[in-house]
């Protein structure tokens, strides 16, 4: 009740125009709302916040006075929202907003490291300013549903970061978003996140004015988005139907689709028992002609397993490989959808009342499939199209990687350059290469991870245990300060080691809603800790700060130590960008909702500017016309292994070291090396003596055949 009490002597207060009539009578509201607010501390907000519920019937009740009218009348208002929104040219760090924004780039949700669905999203506006928002939510349902690039979206309650100089939004309480064709005079239908939302008549002019603008300053149109326009190596969006589904093996899932247009070139059927394939078996057999195979990989394989025979599609960022089948001579064509979400790569399943939708089935519905033939001579093409075993995938599988041992993620429109006309053309300029891995370097390959900050450019070795240790002997000759246990954000807990130094350490666990979390969310600061200790704890609980007192406050170490600790992986701070600030920050995140706890976040907060783990190796090419030295730098898009975890991982290190015997394979001649296609650019480095051309790999990656 007493809670009640404060809202409604909040609301009192507001000197809105809404309720100044009414200002010295009994209000009651109902049809609300309530929620709890994470970011009320940082924002100095009530943590109660009242949300309007059109489908609730959102009212306000004024008691009028007696004299005035019948003591037993009361006057109702009827609430009729007004947002403010926000253009991405004033977005303020701290804030939470209401804005709409034109789809620039998006990935379609996916499942994050944690348990939760991640959705990224570009967007751009008249301000000619861009926002890059991480979007966050248990439910997929609850993200905001884009079908592709110009699709106009409107976010309520997104809160507004600064990293690195750019502005980014993220999820807060009460997030909703309403999504909107972007296309110039279809109609303006919202998709919702929620079931409550408010769209009043005047916002339809904002969507249409986006449309306008978006139409001559947004280029929406990208690769052919129908079979029968596919070439080799291309990387396209398919608006589809699914008609079947297999599982492949573990790390890979079979869709059957078609779109109702014909690819001009032989396609591969995936080899998979008869037996295993889902599907209506007729309309496979009439559909052979123009369905094609899609091989789905690692982290998109958990939502084709789920899609439903007769769903429509759209899957994203598709690659096209040419192959040709042992004792053959004609090619075919693959189709691949690769693991990971670069370039928006993934499977958005479309509503029937999607526009492209309705166009499709009305086109799917005028072709002529060819009349289905008895079941005996089905069954008899089901097996002769199908391989008996496990083994004759994994001999296709080699085939492809002689014939391809890299893939071009970008750049489609570029034509193969000599490597002489490279070495002979003036920088900086871009170019796509066929040529051969002659030697690489370092050959001992964890040498090859550095540490990168983006802000000063700078590149460091990633320090060894032995420097970490020193740094912990040194902070725990200094005793925790007990004025500094159990505050209103993190619970305390001390004692003091048996062994002769007796040395005292003292663990702070950061709450949220003043309470305890499970281990495997839980960040918590050591104080007086050994590395052993430190790693022990490390795998158990999500984050482990390493701190020290100060009279004050608690402290990060020396930033020559690592700052945070999460599973494996050390996170470092660039000395000469950081500014640490207090370790109280920290609980602004401990405020939020659903407390993510990502490095990058910790690093904000703190002071810290991040240290990004890379490869930076020197790859020698070759091919008929010459050699050139080009450097590799990269953080995870090459190998597809992300650089922070190769140094802990002897299987990480095992599958880098098989994939660059792939790539050069050692005794080799030099004829028998696979080919590698590549894009390089050159660029300019000047000294006062000298200009210097160098050349750097950019948008390639491995095969995943060959990973």
């Amino acid at each position: 009740m007493e809670k009640w009490q404060r809202i409604v002597q909040k609301l009192y207060t507001m000197g809105n125009s809404l309720f100044s009539p009414f200002k010295s009578e009994t209000m009651i509201v109902a049809g609300f709302k309530v929620i709890k607010l994470p970011t009320a501390r940082e924002d100095g907000r009530h943590e109660c916040h009242l949300e309007v519920s059109e489908e609730a019937g959102s009212a306000i009740y004024i008691c009028v006075k007696a004299g005035t009218t019948a003591a037993s009348e009361t006057a109702s208002v009827s609430v009729a929202p007004k947002y403010v929104y926000t253009p991405l040219n004033h977005l303020k760090d701290g804030t939470i907003v209401n804005l709409y924004g034109v789809v620039k780039f998006f990935k379609p949700p996916y499942i994050s490291k944690g348990t939760d669905y991640c959705s990224v999203v570009t967007l751009v506006d008249p301000s000619n300013v861009k926002l890059t928002c991480n979007l966050f939510n248990g439910n997929v349902d609850f993200l905001p549903k884009i079908y592709k690039v110009g699709d106009i979206v409107r976010f309520h309650r997104i809160k507004i970061r600064e990293y690195n100089g750019q502005m980014q939004g993220i999820t807060s309480g009460g997030f909703a978003s309403l999504t909107f064709d972007g296309t110039v005079g279809a109609p303006v239908v919202p998709r919702a996140s929620s079931r409550d939302y408010t769209f009043l008549d005047e916002e339809q002019k904002t969507i249409e004015e986006l449309r306008i603008w978006a139409a001559s300053n947004i280029s929406i149109s990208g690769p052919a988005t129908k079979l029968s326009g596919v070439e080799p190596m291309l990387f396209f969006d398919l608006t589809c139907q699914l008609v079947g589904k297999a599982k492949v093996d573990g790390s890979s899932f079979l869709l059957k689709v078609w779109d109702g247009t014909k690819c001009p070139y032989p396609t591969w059927k995936v080899p998979v028992e008869a037996k295993d394939l889902e599907g209506e078996k007729v309309l496979l057999h009439q559909l052979r002609d123009l369905s094609v195979d899609i091989l789905v990989y690692d982290n998109h394989v958990h939502l084709a397993e789920s899609l439903k025979i007769g769903c429509f599609l759209r899957i994203y960022s598709i690659h096209t490989k040419q192959a040709s089948a042992e004792n053959e001579d004609v090619s075919h064509i693959e189709f691949h959808l690769h693991g990971g979400t670069c370039y928006g790569r993934g499977i958005g399943v479309l509503p029937e009342s999607n526009p492209d939708v309705k166009e499709l089935k009305a086109f799917l519905e005028s072709v002529e499939l060819t009349e289905s033939q008895d079941m005996e001579s089905m069954c008899s093409m089901d097996m002769d199209s199908t391989f008996g075993n496990v083994t004759d995938l994994e001999l296709h599988l080699q085939r492809c990687q002689q014939l391809s041992v890299t893939v071009l993620t970008d750049h489609q429109d570029l034509s193969n350059t000599e490597l002489k006309t490279i070495t002979n053309s003036t920088a900086p300029q871009q170019y796509r290469i066929r040529a051969k891995l002659r030697t690489y370097k370092p050959q001992k390959l964890h040498q090859s991870v550095k540490l990168h900050c983006s802000k000063c450019n700078s590149l460091q070795e990633v320090p060894d245990r032995d420097d970490f240790d020193s740094i912990l002997r040194g902070s725990a000759s200094t005793a925790p300060n007990p004025e500094l246990h159990s505050t209103s954000w993190y619970e305390s807990v001390t004692w003091t080691t048996q062994d002769q130094k007796q040395r005292e350490i003292a663990i702070h666990f950061v709450k949220h809603d003043e309470m305890l979390q499970h281990p495997e969310d839980t960040l918590l600061m050591i104080e007086g800790g050994t590395l052993k200790e430190i790693w022990k704890l490390s795998k158990r609980f999500k984050c482990v700060i390493p701190v020290r007192s100060t009279e004050d406050d608690l402290e990060l170490l020396d930033l020559s130590a690592p700052f945070l600790l999460q599973r494996n992986v050390k996170y470092y701070g660039c000395k000469q960008c950081s500014t640490p600030k207090p370790m109280k920050n920290l609980s602004s995140i401990a405020a939020e909702q659903q407390p993510s706890w990502e490095p990058t976040e910790i690093a904000q907060v703190l002071g810290i500017e991040l240290l990004q783990y890379v490869f930076i190796m020197k790859f020698t090419l070759v091919d008929e016309t010459g050699a050139l030295n080009a450097y590799l730098f990269d953080y995870e898009k090459f190998f597809q292994i992300p650089a922070s975890e190769i140094l802990t991982s002897n299987f990480l290190q095992q599958k880098m070291q098989m994939t660059m015997d792939t790539l050069c394979p050692p005794g080799r001649k030099l004829g028998d090396l696979p080919w590698l296609e590549c894009f390089i650019r050159s660029y300019n480095v000047r000294d006062a003596m000298k200009n210097q051309v160098y050349y750097q790999i950019f948008d390639t990656t491995v095969a995943e055949d060959v990973v």
